[in-house]
């Protein structure tokens, strides 16, 4: 069990909690360092981290390649924007179309950002392509989505926490049921130009679709002339077992919208990927950003994309995500109620009567774990793809111990 926070700990949570905007809700861990699966706070006590920075850091901790290329790239140039070409753009770009069997890619730097603009993108292809009346264009979203938390994003989304008080709203989005085929070929009309999907919902609770709906999906949009948006921000990138979730149904949409591990947890770097049809529409003025692709996260970019070419990270996803599943899969009916998840990502539903996901995140802190909750009573557990078995088991048996102190807790509590 960690020991009482410092005074050095304390006053570092503090200054946040005053001098910063309440817009999260973090752990009472203040971190100073990390190394591969591990953080290690202010007071030098270590914590195994199961979050990866929601998959930003699918490669672990200062992984020793990505912490080599960026300070090479520091010590030369970090930032030009694109009014002129740098070294490491070139390469960074040809190596993330080929992984993903796509063109051309649009740089940018968080995820949202790759959502809105595939959004654009997609109302351009309509307009311009499809022929589509201006202004009219629609574009079909699935409900308990999460892309992000710009207006746009939260125009279509079903979170309260995420769109009160936040209106008015972007217009031309339908939205369906996650998993809901039919709904979708329903929702389709003359003017509808794209379906977004995430493969899993992730913010929602690892959420994984019905077995054949990303064919479905794919399907539906060949038979309209539809884009098929996928986003692969949090599900791609090795995370579950594959270098994109949609590849486990044979499923290759038109653009993939890519971040968080694409920047190797050093950088932010987010894309669009997709083929020249579409990201070909976009001319000099259109669209742009001052940090997209520049020379830091290109490097950057393109050590991940090399550490996902040899596929050694997908399949440690695979293999130890297998492991991760059978393990949590025994904690059903001992203070779980479901389990749900593909490699190396899963969604635990805790039974409500031991406490909420927060509870027992907390909990899991004073063993030396780090998990988040959402959604109430759901912990994700998303650990780097370079952790081992070992330390796989110390998380889970962690967990298990403290659903056997809050299944005590909630005994005495009822005696009481």
């Amino acid at each position: 069990m960690t020991k009482a926070r410092s005074a050095a700990q304390q006053r570092s949570i503090e200054q946040v909690e005053t001098y910063t905007s309440h817009n999260y809700h973090p752990l009472p861990v203040v971190v100073a360092s990390g190394s591969g699966a591990w953080l290690v706070d202010l007071d030098g006590n270590r914590y195994l981290d199961f979050l990866s920075a929601y998959s930003a850091v699918n490669f672990g901790h200062s992984h020793p390649d990505l912490v080599r290329v960026a300070v090479e790239q520091l010590s030369r140039v970090s930032i030009t924007s694109r009014a002129v070409y740098s070294a490491p753009y070139g390469p960074f770009v040809e190596a993330l179309a080929k992984l993903c069997g796509k063109d051309m890619v649009l740089p940018m730097n968080t995820g949202v950002e790759a959502v809105e603009s595939s959004l654009k993108l997609a109302r351009k292809w309509g307009y311009e392509v499809k022929g589509v009346p201006e202004d009219r264009a629609n574009i079909i979203v699935m409900e308990g989505n999460f892309h992000g938390r710009t207006i746009s994003v939260i125009s279509f989304s079903s979170d309260e926490d995420a769109t009160s008080s936040y209106g008015p709203f972007t217009p031309g989005f339908v939205t369906v049921p996650y998993g809901d085929l039919a709904a979708i070929e329903q929702a389709v009309d003359a003017d509808t130009v794209a379906i977004l999907v995430e493969p899993i919902q992730g913010e929602a609770g690892v959420i994984t679709p019905p077995k054949g709906f990303l064919a479905g999906v794919r399907a539906i949009a060949d038979r309209h002339n539809l884009l098929m948006i996928a986003d692969e921000i949090q599900s791609g990138l090795g995370r579950t077992g594959t270098t994109f979730y949609c590849e486990q149904e044979d499923v290759v949409p038109d653009l993939y919208l890519l971040g968080k591990a694409l920047g190797g947890g050093v950088v932010p770097v987010s894309a669009v990927v997709g083929n020249a049809e579409v990201l070909g529409l976009l001319r000099p003025g259109q669209h742009g950003s001052t940090f997209g692709g520049n020379p830091l996260g290109a490097a950057v970019g393109l050590a991940v994309v090399k550490l996902l070419e040899t596929g050694e990270m997908q399949a440690r996803s695979r293999e130890l995500g297998a492991y991760l599943h059978q393990r949590l899969a025994d904690l059903v009916g001992q203070g779980v109620t479901e389990v749900r998840g593909v490699g190396l990502w899963a969604g635990i539903d805790i039974d409500p009567a031991l406490g909420t996901g927060r509870e027992i995140c907390e909990r899991l802190l004073t063993k030396g774990v780090i998990a988040k909750d959402t959604h109430g009573q759901t912990i994700r557990m998303a650990p780097p793809l370079v952790i081992t078995r070992e330390e796989l088991d110390q998380g889970v048996d962690a967990l298990a111990a403290v659903l056997v102190e809050a299944m005590a807790d909630a005994g005495a509590t009822a005696l009481t």
